[in-house]
């Protein structure tokens, strides 16, 4: 492993839908601050759109800021090539058709030096997951109402 990728965090990638194309840029401030705190890296950002009949076609991020309600030129030019074609059509069929969707690929920057240590101790990743937020709720409410 080079030396540059020895300190890198581990890598996360999300496809947020949003039904009927309505992206309110709610959330993009917050991955602003994400960013310029140092706790995420953005490695790609895509956004793809499926039509009503299906139709699937991939968005620049200037075509979504035309109107100025929603700033995207911060994340202009995000691609570190890992996202191609076929990521944004696997990401298009989980997709109800009138919808669009944003795929963000995103380094966990706040581990990476405890990711580097782990990797300089000869210490390998053997399992990675995600706990989806409605199974941590199913299951505090059900130790909430054991006995």
């Amino acid at each position: 492993m080079s030396d540059a990728l020895e300190d890198v965090g581990p890598i996360d990638y999300l496809v947020v839908e949003f039904p009927g194309n309505r992206m309110t840029g709610e959330g993009f401030p917050l991955l602003v601050d994400l960013v310029d705190r140092g706790i995420i890296r953005i490695m790609d950002l895509m956004f793809v759109r499926k039509d009503e009949d299906g139709t699937v076609s991939g968005l620049e991020i200037a075509d979504l800021d035309g109107d100025g309600t929603l700033d995207l030129s911060v994340f202009e030019g995000a691609s570190s090539g890992l996202l191609g074609q076929d990521d944004l059509e696997e990401a298009a069929a989980a997709l109800e058709p009138g919808s669009s969707a944003g795929i963000l690929v995103y380094e966990n920057r706040w581990a990476a030096p405890f990711a580097g240590a782990l990797r300089r101790s000869g210490a390998r990743l053997v399992a990675s997951g995600r706990i989806p937020v409605p199974a941590l709720v199913a299951a505090l409410d059900a130790a909430e109402s054991a006995p």
